[in-house]
């Protein structure tokens, strides 16, 4: 299996997605945005549940829809990462928070 940058781990998925219909009518962000948030919460049942492979596919579930989402709006993920990176090492020791 070949390794993929995310942004062609982007541009796959959201293939993918497009050959499945997803992408016929323009997109509903909010609900894209949403449906990631469901694969998070499905995540953490099976995470509740103790169900490590499940977990694990849950997890595999948001990042095919981020990386859908980036894909469809020709968002160029590895450089936002990068910079959002580059910006973090900067900020303050947990980020100025006190717990």
């Amino acid at each position: 299996m070949k390794d993929y940058t995310l942004n062609e781990m982007s541009k796959r998925c959201h293939e993918i997605a497009v050959s499945k219909g997803f992408w016929d009518k323009p997109r509903n962000i909010g609900e894209a945005l949403m449906l990631i948030v469901t694969e998070l919460a499905e995540a953490m049942e099976a995470h509740r549940h103790e169900d490590k492979e499940n977990f694990q596919e849950e997890l595999a579930d948001t990042f095919i829809r981020l990386f859908d989402l980036c894909g469809g709006l020709n968002i160029d993920i590895q450089a936002q990462i990068n910079k959002k990176a580059e910006k973090n090492k900067d900020r303050p020791y947990m980020h100025g928070k006190i717990c």
